[in-house]
C-alpha cells in the first residue's frame, strides 16, 4: 500500500493501525548533518522523505507542504517581545535553540528543558501533526481531482487544529465534520471550534465521554473508501469503497490512528534531540548519550512518534508518560493491566482524558519487534475483553523503554503553582500534569537524579485553559494574565461569536453502545446531505 493509500484511509481494512512496511535507521553521520540545519520545515521534509516516494509527492512539493504547515507558526510581536524582555531579566529562561519560533527548546533548570510545542495557530502541539497532514491530503485531493471528507472526534485540542488547517488549505475538494463532547472541553476550546465560519467545516457536540464518538467513527471508517450521495445508493445510508457515481467523497479521518500524524511528530522529537544536546554539549548521535523526554499523555499518537524516533535511532532514552486520573497508560506500564476503566473522569486537563488510547497498539508493535501477529491477537483480546495483560518478557520490556506517573487534579494544581512561581514561567496543565509525572520519576528541575538530561514537551499554551488556571492561581491572577500576557491571536478569538453546532443527545434508558449506533447514523447523515 502506497503512503497516500494509507494516508486516506485512516484505519487499515482490517480496522488495526498503519505502520511503514520497515522504520529507516538513522546514523550519527545523518544526525549531525540535520542538527545544521536551522528550519524547522526543512528539518521535516528530509524526514517525511524517509516515508514518502517521490513519485508521490515531488521534493520541491513535498518542501512546500512542510513550508506552508509552518508559516503560521511563531510568536505575536508583543510575545516575542515580552519573550525576549522576560529573557534578559530571568536566567532560568533560556535561548530558542536554533533560531527559530515555531519550535524553541529552553533550558528550565538543571539540565532540564521545556520543548514549546504551543506556538502554532491554535496554540497546541496537534498543530505540528494535523496541519502537514490536512496539507498533504488537500495536495492529494487535488491531484485525483478528488473529494475528501475528514472525520474526527476531539477531547480539546485535535478538533480546533482539524478546523484550523482544513479552512486555511481552502481548497473545496476537502471539508470535515468535527466532534466534540459536550461540557468536556475548555470554553476557548469550544470557541476555536464554534467560532470559525467555513463552508467546509461542520461541527457536532455529542451528550458522552471523550472517546464515546471513536466507535461510530471507526465504523464509517471500515465501511468507507467512498460515500455515495443517496439517490445512487441501493440504500440511503450505505458508505462503500467502490461507486460508479462520479459524485463521490472519501471519508478519512486525522485522530491520531492516521499514520500522518505520528509520522509529522516524530519530526519534533528529532528536533528535541538535536537541541538539547546542543545545549548540554553532547556529541551528536552517541548512542550512549541520550536524552530522556517526558510528555502528558492521553491517545498516545505523540508517545508512539517518540518511540519511533527512538527505534530509528534516534538516542531518546526513556519515555516518560504522564497521565492523569484516566490512567489507562500508566497502569499499563506499571503493571502490564492495559484495562479499559468503567468510566471517563472529568479532570481539569481534560485534553488528555482517554479511557482507550489507539496508538498502544503501535508502540506494541514495536514493542514485539514488529510482530503483527502477536500484536492483531493481543488486540483481538482487547476489542472482545476491554482487559489485555502483558506479562514476562512484555512487560519487561514495555518498563525499560518506558515509564509513567498518574498526577490527580491538586498534584497537577500544586506543580502549575510551583513553576509559576519558581521559574516565572506559566505552563498548561498538561504540562504541569508532565511536570509532576517526571518528578516522581526522578526528574526534577533543579535536582536532576536521572543523571541524563530530559526535555519536557509543553504541548499546549495556557490561554486554553482558564479552570484550570484559576484552580490552581486564582481568579486575579487569571484576570492579570488576561490584560498583560494573553496571546494577541488569542484575544481575537475571544471576541468572537459562536454558531450552535448540532446536538448529539444521549437517550435516557440506552445503552451506550445503542446511542453510539444512533451517533454513527447521524454523523453518516450529515457526510451525505452537507457534504455531498
Amino acid at each position: 500500500m502506497s503512503f497516500e493509500e494509507a494516508l486516506c484511509s485512516g484505519y487499515a481494512p482490517d480496522g488495526g493501525l498503519f505502520v511503514p512496511v520497515c522504520l529507516p535507521k538513522i546514523d550519527a553521520s545523518t544526525l549531525k548533518s540535520w542538527s545544521l540545519i536551522s528550519s524547522y520545515p526543512e528539518l521535516a521534509a528530509k524526514i517525511l522523505r524517509l516515508f514518502v516516494s517521490c513519485d508521490e509527492i515531488s521534493d520541491e512539493d513535498l518542501f512546500q507542504i512542510c513550508k506552508n504547515s509552518f508559516s503560521a507558526f511563531g510568536y505575536d510581536k508583543e510575545e516575542k517581545k515580552e519573550e525576549e524582555d522576560e529573557e534578559d531579566n530571568n536566567n532560568h529562561r533560556g535561548s530558542d535553540c536554533g533560531g527559530s519560533d515555531i519550535l524553541p527548546v529552553k533550558r528550565i533548570g538543571q539540565s532540564a528543558y521545556l520543548v514549546e510545542l504551543f506556538h502554532g495557530p491554535t496554540f497546541c502541539f496537534k498543530d505540528f501533526g494535523m496541519r502537514v497532514v490536512v496539507n498533504m491530503l488537500s495536495y492529494f485531493a487535488t491531484k485525483r481531482q478528488q473529494a475528501i471528507t475528514l472525520i474526527v472526534s476531539t477531547t480539546g485540542d485535535t478538533g480546533p487544529a482539524a478546523v484550523q488547517a482544513v479552512s486555511d488549505a481552502d481548497n473545496s475538494l476537502l471539508t470535515l465534520l468535527v466532534h466534540f463532547p459536550k461540557g468536556q472541553i475548555s470554553a476557548f476550546q469550544r470557541k476555536q471550534l464554534t467560532t470559525v465560519k467555513s463552508p467546509r467545516v461542520h461541527v457536532v457536540a455529542f451528550e458522552g465521554g471523550g472517546d464515546d464518538m471513536d466507535l461510530p467513527i471507526k465504523n464509517i471508517l471500515a465501511s468507507s473508501g467512498h460515500v455515495r450521495k443517496g439517490k445512487n445508493s441501493p440504500s440511503d445510508n450505505v458508505v462503500s469503497r467502490t461507486t460508479e457515481d462520479d459524485n463521490q467523497v472519501v471519508v478519512c479521518g486525522v485522530n491520531s490512528y492516521n499514520i500522518g500524524r505520528p509520522l509529522v511528530q516524530l519530526v519534533h522529537f528529532v528536533w528535541t534531540y538535536l537541541r538539547v544536546s546542543e545545549q548540554e554539549n553532547i556529541e551528536i548521535g552517541h548512542e550512549c548519550k541520550t536524552v530522556d523526554v517526558i510528555l502528558p499523555t492521553g491517545a498516545m499518537g505523540n508517545m508512539a512518534g517518540g518511540f519511533m524516533a527512538k527505534k530509528m535511532g534516534v538516542p531518546i532514552g526513556k519515555l516518560c508518560a504522564g497521565v492523569n486520573v484516566n490512567d489507562i497508560t500508566h497502569r499499563a506500564i506499571q503493571k502490564g493491566e492495559f484495562h479499559k476503566s468503567a468510566k471517563m473522569e472529568k479532570t481539569l486537563s481534560d485534553a488528555i482524558n482517554i479511557q482507550v488510547p489507539y496508538n498502544f497498539e503501535r508502540v506494541l508493535f514495536y514493542l514485539s519487534d514488529c510482530n503483527h501477529v502477536q500484536v492483531r491477537e493481543w488486540m483481538k483480546i482487547m476489542e472482545e475483553t476491554n482487559k489485555l495483560t502483558l506479562e514476562g518478557v512484555w512487560l519487561k520490556q514495555l518498563q525499560t523503554d518506558f515509564s509513567s506517573a498518574r498526577i490527580t487534579d491538586e498534584e497537577m494544581c500544586k506543580t502549575l503553582r510551583e513553576v509559576y512561581h519558581e521559574f516565572k514561567y506559566l505552563v498548561d496543565p498538561h504540562t504541569a500534569v508532565a511536570i509532576a509525572a517526571g518528578a516522581k520519576n526522578g526528574y526534577h528541575l533543579h535536582r536532576n537524579t536521572s543523571g541524563l538530561p530530559f526535555a519536557i514537551l509543553s504541548t499546549a499554551s495556557p490561554c486554553k485553559f482558564d479552570e484550570s488556571v484559576t484552580a490552581a492561581l486564582g481568579k486575579e491572577f487569571w484576570e492579570r494574565y488576561i490584560q498583560d500576557q494573553f496571546p494577541t491571536r488569542a484575544k481575537a478569538i475571544l471576541s468572537k461569536s459562536e454558531c450552535e453546532p448540532t446536538l448529539y443527545e444521549q437517550s435516557d434508558g440506552l445503552k451506550l453502545e445503542d446511542t453510539q449506533q444512533i451517533w454513527e447514523e447521524k454523523s453518516r447523515n450529515l457526510i451525505r446531505t452537507i457534504f455531498l
